[in-house]
């Protein structure tokens, strides 16, 4: 009688450790990609109506589905600059998205950089940028990280000076690019004659944003299993 309780005792067992471990595979397997999209408020989608649904990660988590677990972290106004007027370092953004664990990180930060106030710190924009990048790599979720070109910026406001974006941000980050292999994205080109999608010269309207969110979506497809 003894040994038939134990022997009961043990298939029970067995079986709980059986749907224990499928519970376990099944969550693993079917885990989701996660993409943290670090930047300012182009990411965060100041300016676009309904920006829950139509800034360029929303559009993004659109385009890739339930597979994918696509994060905001944008922040209006935020430099990558430290000695910034608004360091993105100093944001609650920026400490909510390492404590994600992305396995993809989206950085497209600059265009804040080039406010006078911000650019007399030139010469610290590519380190500041490539401690950025150390800080993603270190993460134990080793996140596949791509930079962005930013879009153009079709006139001064804000004290945003487009000719820096041009001529001194754009080949910067192209720099940071070849010197970390990182995956680079361009979203300069492809809107340099597009500023109907710019209303106020600076932020992309929905439209603008979605077609951010393809280009982006196109070269995650290429570069991520």
């Amino acid at each position: 009688m003894l040994k038939r309780h134990f022997t009961s005792k043990f298939a029970a067992m067995r079986k709980y450790l059986l749907l224990l471990l499928f519970i376990i595979i099944a969550f693993y397997s079917n885990g989701q990609v996660k993409v943290a999209c670090v930047g300012n408020s182009i990411t965060y989608g100041s300016g676009i109506e309904n920006r829950d649904k139509n800034s360029y990660p929303a559009k993004l988590q659109a385009l890739a589905g339930e597979d994918w677990q696509v994060k905001n972290f944008g922040v209006s106004g935020a430099t990558m600059l430290k000695k910034g007027d608004k360091p993105y370092w100093q944001q609650e953004a920026f400490r909510e998205a390492l404590i994600f664990e992305p396995d993809v990180v989206i950085i497209k930060l600059g265009t804040n950089d080039t406010k006078p106030q911000n650019w007399q710190y030139a010469d610290q924009y590519i380190s500041n940028y490539l401690d950025m990048i150390e800080q993603f790599k270190t993460l134990s979720s080793q996140p596949k990280i791509f930079i962005c070109l930013p879009v153009p910026a079709f006139e001064e406001h804000w004290d945003i000076i487009p000719s820096v974006v041009k001529k001194e941000v754009v080949p910067a980050v192209r720099k940071i690019a070849r010197k970390t292999d990182t995956h680079l994205i361009n979203l300069y080109k492809p809107f340099k004659k597009k500023s109907e999608l710019f209303p106020d010269h600076i932020h992309p309207n929905a439209a603008g944003a979605a077609l951010m969110a393809e280009i982006i979506y196109d070269h995650l497809q290429k570069h991520v299993n």
